[in-house]
């Protein structure tokens, strides 16, 4: 810890000769250290949250048995319609199905693996301008962030989102550090394909990568601009090849792009998941209809948010001003000012824009935070203790110490248990002390100052430390899922809204997953309630509530079995063993059987994916087995339209016989009838 204390004085001498090409030494033993105890904590009972969000599990199955489907990123192996994100995480997703069979292990592991990279960059990134301690500190810090012990253990596509934007700043240093373009190139093919995971989320970045390279990149400001072209280039052609594809291949030849109400990716890329997340537009009609706390600059400091990633940003936002006032007139070229920028401008853009946006807000999203606070405090941290003999410095320090431990004080005390409040007063009395301490620092002797160092960054990391270990020994299912143990009722959707939505502790699906994958029997939550429903849970059908799971909601119900035989049996006749309303029942089913189950209206049902007119005709060819009543919403489209969902429902009615299988209510579209009945 004490070379964080000063940079070199005086050429190091020249080191000895190797005796061997890799030999041990404190860095790469404790990089080794930090990589490896990532690895555990990640993979750790990983497979108790079973299939997790069930919806991107259905994808990842359907494309490990259909190359088109894995290629459009369809929900089942027949491709009738997409999930509503981009396919770069399903690919991953499903390639693993396709070598080592379904399971929850195959499912996320790959995410863990991403976590663990994403670590790694972060320390990479560091140690570019900082000794290897800080590097530690920062991958360490961001390992920790709950956030990310959640996200990184979830099939959500963040994990790989977040890899590949660690990744592009990492190449913009690069880049600025040799000055040759094809940093710039590799960042621009990283940022194509965080397009291609989570669209235009991954484009956050891209104002702090433009402004810093054309800043701090090495040679004429005519070379730094044709870098950056360069680097534009490169990210529409990796981004641009699959939209021209998805776009120009007729529609006849793929699924339906869920999110959409043209049957566009463009579309889905400037309305649902673009412009209509910012200002709440109507796709999906509900906005973030209360699913989360209300948008303003305080949103990432309360509530679940706070707790998942807010420890250490206060003390960014003080160590990012304070830290470029001291660089001011550093080179302009100056590495560390231009990480401390490149962090600190991807902080505050990503901040800003999940803190005002109004649309569907997850508190789940902080993750993107995670690796940019970690980088900002680290780095900023070293800029100032390098200026230690300044008083300005030392009062930073002590401020920024001061303001974490009162902040951690705060973030321990919201769930009002133990062992949370008992870690409290530790913190806030040591955190104190320390920052009374930094106020000498001047003083220390380089022992007493790595002391100092190593006990600061010790308190620092207890709070997160604590809640990400509370979110490890907990399962997690479903659309939406919180980390840590203090919960605020309403979190935000994963996907579109729900009606009456709520969290409910539970735990994962205890049926058992094709091909050997666990159960749910064995993945108890181990973790506190996530808030009170606002509503009542929604039926799924074959299900016994499906809004449940250790710290989740929305799929990942139960699925009752004697439906989930029925429908399995003389599977192979059928393109679609059976139709139902909306994502969700769909997904669970088709985990359940292995069978591809045709889910009408995309997410919540209200997406025209299908005409009554195609419905009609994919029967009358004895394509579809059953269609399975109650899922999803369906009903009225925006503007009062009634959905194609609600059309087919009707005339399935009302022309086939309605049947009792288990706990749902099906419609055997083989044999037609008009008289509506009960069997048990």
């Amino acid at each position: 810890m004490t070379q964080l204390l000063d940079p070199p004085t005086r050429p190091a001498p020249e080191p000895a000769p190797p005796t061997s090409r890799w030999r041990p030494t404190p860095e790469r033993a404790s990089l080794i250290l930090l990589l490896a105890l990532t690895a555990v904590a990640y993979l750790w009972t990983l497979s108790e949250s079973g299939y997790a969000n069930q919806y991107y599990s259905a994808a990842a199955q359907a494309g490990g048995e259909s190359w088109k489907a894995w290629f459009f990123g369809a929900l089942d192996a027949s491709s009738s319609i997409t999930v509503d994100k981009p396919p770069a995480s399903l690919w991953v997703m499903g390639l693993s199905v396709r070598l080592f069979g379904l399971s929850s292990w195959s499912i996320l592991v790959p995410q863990a693996l991403m976590g663990v990279a994403t670590v790694g960059l972060v320390h990479g990134l560091v140690r570019k301008v900082a000794p290897w301690q800080a590097g530690i500190a920062a991958g360490a810090f961001t390992a920790l962030t709950p956030a990310a012990a959640l996200m990184f253990r979830f099939n959500n596509p963040d994990a790989l989102l977040l890899l590949m934007l660690v990744g592009a700043g990492f190449s913009t240093l690069k880049a600025i550090e040799t000055g040759k373009g094809r940093w710039m190139v590799l960042a621009g093919v990283l940022l194509g394909f965080g397009f291609l995971t989570k669209m235009l989320q991954a484009f956050l970045i891209i104002p702090a990568i433009a402004v810093v390279y054309l800043i701090a990149g090495k040679g004429s400001f005519g070379r730094r601009l044709t870098h950056g072209i360069a680097c534009f280039v490169a990210m529409v052609v990796s981004a641009g090849w699959y939209i021209a594809i998805v776009e120009l291949i007729p529609e006849s030849w793929r699924p339906y792009i869920d999110g959409s109400t043209g049957n566009s990716l463009l579309e889905l890329t400037l309305g649902y998941n673009g412009v209509g997340r910012l200002n709440g537009g109507d796709y999906g009609g509900l906005g973030n209809a209360g699913f989360s706390s209300a948008a303003g600059i305080l949103r990432l400091f309360q509530g679940v948010s706070g707790g998942m990633v807010s420890w250490l940003l206060p003390a960014a936002l003080l160590l990012l001003v304070t830290g470029l006032v001291v660089l001011r007139n550093a080179p302009r070229t100056d590495l560390t000012r231009a990480t401390l920028m490149l962090s600190g401008a991807t902080m505050l853009v990503t901040g800003l824009v999940f803190s005002f946006m109004e649309g569907i807000y997850h508190d789940y999203y902080v993750v993107a935070l995670a690796p940019w606070i970690a980088i900002t405090a680290v780095v900023g941290t070293v800029v100032m203790w390098r200026e230690r003999d300044s008083l300005l410095a030392r009062i930073t320090l002590a401020v920024a110490m001061a303001g974490s431990a009162v902040w951690g004080w705060v973030l321990l005390g919201q769930s009002g248990e133990q062992p949370y409040d008992a870690l409290r007063w530790p913190v806030l009395i040591i955190g104190l002390g320390l920052a009374a301490a930094f106020v000498l620092a001047d003083r220390f002797t380089r022992r007493a100052a790595g002391a100092v160092l190593a006990a600061a960054a010790v308190t620092l990391g207890i709070g997160p430390a604590a809640y990400a270990i509370q979110t490890i020994g907990t399962a997690h299912t479903g659309s939406i899922v919180t980390a840590g143990p203090y919960q605020s009722g309403m979190g935000g959707m994963g996907g579109r809204g729900m009606p009456g939505g709520g969290q409910f502790n539970g735990t994962p699906p205890t049926g058992t997953p094709p091909n050997g994958a666990p159960g749910g029997t064995n993945g108890q939550a181990n973790g506190q309630a996530n808030g009170q429903a606002n509503g009542q849970p929604q039926q799924l059908p074959g299900g016994d509530g499906g809004m449940r799971g250790g710290g989740g909601m929305m799929g990942g119900g139960e699925v009752d079995q004697e439906l989930a035989e029925a429908v399995s049996t003389n599977a192979g006749n059928y393109t679609w063993v059976a139709a139902t309303i909306g994502s969700q029942t769909a997904a669970g089913l088709q985990l359940e059987t292995g069978e591809a189950v045709m889910a009408i209206g995309g997410f919540n049902g209200t997406s025209n994916s299908i005409t009554l007119e195609q419905f009609q005709e994919y029967v009358a060819d004895g394509e579809i087995h059953y269609f399975i009543s109650g899922g999803g919403m369906g009903g009225m489209r925006g503007g009062g339209e009634t959905s194609s969902a609600s059309e087919i429902s009707a005339w399935v009615e009302e022309n086939f016989t309605q049947t009792t299988i288990g706990n749902s209510t099906v419609y055997d579209l083989v044999s037609t009838g008009s008289t509506t009945g009960t069997d048990s």
